[in-house]
């Protein structure tokens, strides 16, 4: 559940950049775009990890992409550039996704044998 909601923030962030202007083309498009990937990416990289420290630590990258693509979303919303609807659809979708790997890395952390 965790990568499939990470790869639907990475549709509804393609779709959001397609209405950004372009001279934005390698600004904060270029950030959300790369900031989206990364977090599917790297929740997919960890699962292939053998020690659970490793695991925990792509999904803290990705944790951390999702805090960064949250911001960059912000700043779409504040500078208006696109619809607030489109917006708030992406914020609310990386909120869920950024408590799910919360949760996700206190359960795999609860789970370690030192």
């Amino acid at each position: 559940m965790i990568w499939q909601t990470g790869m639907e923030i990475v549709d509804k962030t393609y779709d959001l950049v397609s209405f950004l202007p372009v001279e934005e083309k390698y600004g904060i498009r270029s950030q959300l775009s790369r900031s989206a990937v990364s977090i599917p990416a790297n929740i997919a990289e960890g699962s292939a990890k053998r020690s659970t420290r490793e695991y925990i630590k792509y999904m803290e990258i990705a944790q951390g992409s999702a805090f960064e693509i949250e911001t960059h979303a912000l700043i779409v919303q504040k500078r208006k550039w696109v619809n607030e609807g489109m917006v708030n659809e992406l914020l609310d979708i990386i909120k869920l996704e950024q408590k799910m790997i919360s949760k996700f890395i206190d359960k795999l952390e609860a789970s370690k044998v030192e």
